[in-house]
């Protein structure tokens, strides 16, 4: 997409960047891209994890992070907590663990003058960056925990309501090999996560790095190069990136081609149980404008949507019990979606 395009915005998109704001995004690019170089040093061959994540957090959402064990995924959220300068715990999901774990909870105290009162103790929910390990290994009720908190960023104890910090993410971890004893995140929690985030494999030449780097005498750490007040700045940025008709278009299009009540395309509506809600083509919105920010570039393009199309949607869409036997997948699904897009 051109200049040129990007000076039709849609009325739902953010005004003009003014030539000040231009080398904001430019500086803040710059920024950005010696956290991703730097990250990179701890998380070999990942590349394209790292920028999801990155995206995630700079639209100031949350990401569900999937892989099988010992591909990093919990290195790379601690690596992203010390280099972003966030407040960041970690909760290990096992089946008894209870929502007062995570959120707190009230405790009764008497004063030496024998007054009673209550007293709030915060759970490890107050925080900046949340790594939910393992997040189906807790029951329903401790998943649902995390709702109030996810899209509120507050949570509500004895009917008192205490905000959480700012900015606040949380980073859930899945293994997908896994299935006894797990239960399944609903529907509803799946779509507070900005992203699904699936790591693979490394490659041969990353893993030979990888070896080299974290098996020697002496092994690197992470350093801070934002801090949260930064990243909140960026965040209010990339609300401010303007985004042409055709972008909106393609973010329509690729976004309501997935639900079977209303695409055109009729294979869709028979393989697709369930599609993406609106909260889908906010998130795809905010992902695009983050990933052109990321990239250096002052508005996202239609490539943005089709690249950030899969991370956005795999989550948020169920197959028939029909496709599932056909053997088809959903990402077979979304890259047909995002032949929509063009």
């Amino acid at each position: 997409m051109s200049i040129a395009d990007d000076a039709a915005l849609a009325s739902t998109a953010a005004d003009p960047l003014a030539a000040p704001a231009v080398q904001e995004v430019e500086a803040l690019g710059e920024c950005i891209a010696a956290v991703r170089e730097h990250v990179g040093g701890f998380i070999f061959g990942q590349r394209e994890i790292i920028d999801q994540t990155l995206i995630t957090l700079l639209s100031g959402g949350h990401a569900l992070i999937i892989g099988v064990p010992g591909l990093a995924k919990t290195r790379l959220v601690e690596t992203l907590g010390v280099v972003l300068g966030l407040v960041a715990k970690r909760v290990q999901f096992t089946p008894d663990l209870m929502p007062a774990d995570i959120l707190g909870s009230e405790v009764l105290e008497e004063s030496e003058g024998g007054r009673r009162s209550f007293r709030f103790i915060e759970g490890p929910v107050f925080c900046q960056l949340l790594m939910a390990d393992e997040i189906n290994r807790a029951s329903p009720r401790t998943q649902s925990a995390l709702l109030q908190s996810m899209q509120e960023r507050e949570v509500s104890v004895a009917g008192r309501r205490h905000p959480l910090p700012q900015p606040f993410h949380v980073l859930a971890t899945q293994n997908p090999l896994e299935q006894e004893g797990t239960y399944p995140l609903p529907e509803a929690q799946l779509d507070r996560f900005l992203m699904q985030i699936d790591i693979g494999y490394p490659d041969l030449e990353a893993e030979r790095r990888m070896l080299i780097a974290t098996t020697g005498a002496e092994e690197d750490t992470p350093r801070p190069m934002m801090d949260a007040d930064e990243l909140r700045a960026a965040q209010r940025l990339v609300r401010r990136i303007p985004v042409g008709n055709s972008v909106v278009e393609a973010i329509l299009a690729v976004v309501r081609a997935g639900r079977p009540e209303s695409t055109d395309m009729a294979s869709i509506g028979d393989q697709v149980a369930w599609g993406p809600g609106p909260r889908a083509t906010q998130a795809l919105m905010l992902a695009c404008r983050a990933r052109a920010l990321i990239e250096g570039r002052l508005s996202p393009s239609i490539n943005d949507v089709v690249a950030l199309a899969p991370p956005t949607l795999r989550h948020r869409m169920a197959l028939t019990f029909a496709a599932r036997a056909e053997g088809i997948t959903i990402t077979q699904v979304i890259e047909r979606l995002s032949g929509a897009a063009g």
